[in-house]
């Protein structure tokens, strides 16, 4: 296949005019097929890839059943989410154990569809189903949770938090195959430290829901933690005399940095102070959708909690802010139009930023020949217009 007429995204962020090529299920520098597809001036932007979301349409990921990774990964496809790494909650072992293997099992039943796929062949039709079965690509899993602070819990479940067990996470990513690629812990709980030094080459290590400080949030970054958990959100506040969390993370060069940009969970003036702060090479878009998003206000649910939805505001009876309503595509479209960032800024926090920090670069995240041929068309208003997927129209 042939893109035309389109505005390519650049990996620094950037749009240029040109064309793009498929050929299987990969991008190309050409084709031999003559099929054409007329971008009409539309921004060609890679697959975003979300990296810390819970559920949508009804279903949660922590369901742990097949029916409900179906549902989720494809409203995610269908929003221009091509991979997904889902979060869990604070569970039971038991429960997280579950999940992971059915989780492993969704994966690799991903990747039979996909290698039977027609456009995983050379040549291969666009615009056929295949690929649209399989939904988004499933690549990982982050832990949200057991190893986190109790007075910062937020909206995870008490009853179930743990200290930083080495063991128990061992155990979870064997019963997993190895999908979890983040795990968040609070380093101020005992064993946390050494969790991280222990894991830091196994598994991205992030700060979250913790009471820490400075001094420890920074003995963490250098002891092998590189990331942190919707930055701002359930951790000590960023003030001139304690700069908490956000503020180790500014001072180590390494870390990355998730902003939930909802309109809910960060004023506009915070994640445009964060940019300032980070850097579009730091700054990593996320979700943190629960899963009424995709469906009206209501009664819903998270980690076995009662959560209340009304417009983009999720709640638990007491008000904690209980995840958001609002997936990655509308969130990116959210920090364009109403916080002042630009285009190519967002989508490289949305695509580039966040296939980097779980390591799958390699074949997602830009538009460049070798990776997967997943292309959003983006028209003016930023509605998609076109959406290819694994080399096929859909």
């Amino acid at each position: 296949m042939i893109i035309k007429n389109i505005r390519v995204f650049q990996e620094d962020g950037h749009f240029a005019p040109g064309e793009l090529y498929t050929e299987g299920s990969s991008l190309s520098t050409a084709s031999k097929d003559d099929k054409v597809l007329d971008g009409r001036g539309a921004y060609a932007i890679p697959g975003l890839t979300d990296i810390h979301f819970h559920g949508c349409v009804g279903y949660d990921f922590c369901d742990g059943t097949q029916e409900a990774m179906e549902a989720i990964a494809d409203y995610e496809l269908k929003n221009g989410v091509t991979q997904i790494c889902p979060a869990t909650m604070t569970l039971p072992e038991e429960t997280l154990a579950g999940i992971g293997g059915e989780a492993q099992k969704f994966a690799q039943k991903q990747a039979r569809i996909l290698e039977n796929c027609p456009s995983s062949q050379t040549g291969g039709t666009p615009g056929g189903s295949h690929s649209s079965q399989a939904g988004a690509r499933l690549v990982g899993i982050h832990m949200e949770g057991p190893f986190l602070s109790y007075e910062k819990k937020g909206a995870q479940n008490p009853l179930y938090l743990k200290k930083p067990d080495i063991p128990m996470f061992q155990r979870l990513q064997e019963a997993a195959g190895g999908l979890y690629r983040l795990v968040s812990l609070a380093p101020e709980e005992p064993g946390a430290m050494e969790f991280i030094r222990t894991l830091k080459d196994q598994v991205v290590l992030s700060l979250a829901h913790t009471t820490a400080g400075y001094d420890i949030a920074r003995e963490a970054f250098l002891a092998g933690a590189s990331h942190a958990t919707h930055l701002f959100n359930a951790m000590m506040p960023f003030s001139h005399r304690a700069p908490g969390v956000v503020g180790a993370a500014f001072d180590d060069p390494h870390c990355q940095v998730e902003l939930i940009c909802d309109g809910i969970h960060l004023a506009p003036a915070v994640v445009r102070a964060a940019f300032q702060m980070f850097g579009d090479d730091r700054v990593i878009l996320i979700s943190d959708s629960m899963m009424a998003t995709g469906l009206t206000d209501g009664d819903y649910s998270l980690g076995g909690q009662a959560v209340k939805v009304c417009g983009p505001l999720a709640t638990l009876a007491d008000g904690t802010i209980a995840g958001s309503a609002t997936n990655l595509m509308d969130c990116l479209r959210h920090v364009v139009k109403d916080m002042g960032i630009p285009l190519g800024t967002a989508v490289k926090c949305a695509a580039v930023n966040s296939a980097k920090s779980i390591g799958i670069y390699d074949r997602y995240g830009s538009l460049v020949p070798g990776k997967a041929a997943n292309v959003v068309l983006l028209n003016e208003e930023l509605e998609i217009q076109s959406l290819v997927y694994e080399g096929e129209l859909l």
